[in-house]
């Protein structure tokens, strides 16, 4: 339902392909900054990350959920981050990263912005969602630039265990048509 590909101003969304595991690894995946508020801890081999997104590619195939790697316009091969969309019923679940030399620069907004404005076009779709930690305020700042609608608090929502081994309170956002 949803686009195989996607283009916005600046972007590329893609399906994955395996030659994006070196540079998946290369520029986020080892990272403790990256994963700080992610449910994985930095990978430290390459083999994870090949693993990773191999399943990314059978997941992205089959439907089940759409892995997008994020390039710019100009580079589509160089895998900048990922934007993941989980088609659950009605709705749809969010999940992303970007690599920390594009933070701050509006990447994760307009990715997130235009695939939100693709499932809510799909008449299947009322309901596009996320969770962020309570103390990730740049994926809160992200959501809320794509014009999300924080919702409410889950205690004891998500592992992230990058931060502790019990579960964290976690925000939810929402853009419904």
């Amino acid at each position: 339902m949803l686009p195989t590909n996607l283009n916005t101003k600046r972007l590329l969304l893609r399906a994955p392909v395996p030659a994006d595991a070196a540079q998946i690894f290369d520029s986020y995946a080892r990272l403790p900054e990256v994963s700080r508020f992610m449910m994985w801890r930095p990978h430290s081999q390459f083999a994870t990350v090949e693993v990773f997104v191999g399943e990314c590619v059978a997941a992205f195939q089959s439907g089940a959920r759409l892995p997008y790697i994020l390039a710019l316009a100009g580079e589509p091969r160089t895998p900048i981050g990922m934007l993941e969309a989980r088609p659950l019923g009605h709705k749809v679940e969010l999940g992303y990263v970007l690599a920390p030399s594009f933070w701050g620069r509006g990447f994760m907004p307009e990715a997130i912005s235009a695939l939100t404005k693709e499932a809510l076009a799909e008449p299947s779709f009322f309901r596009v969602q996320a969770f962020c930690d309570v103390e990730n305020v740049n994926s809160q700042r992200a959501l809320e630039k794509s014009d999300f609608v924080r919702e409410g608090r889950h205690d004891r929502f998500n592992v992230h265990p990058n931060l502790s081994a019990a579960p964290r309170p976690c925000f939810m956002y929402a853009k419904c048509r």
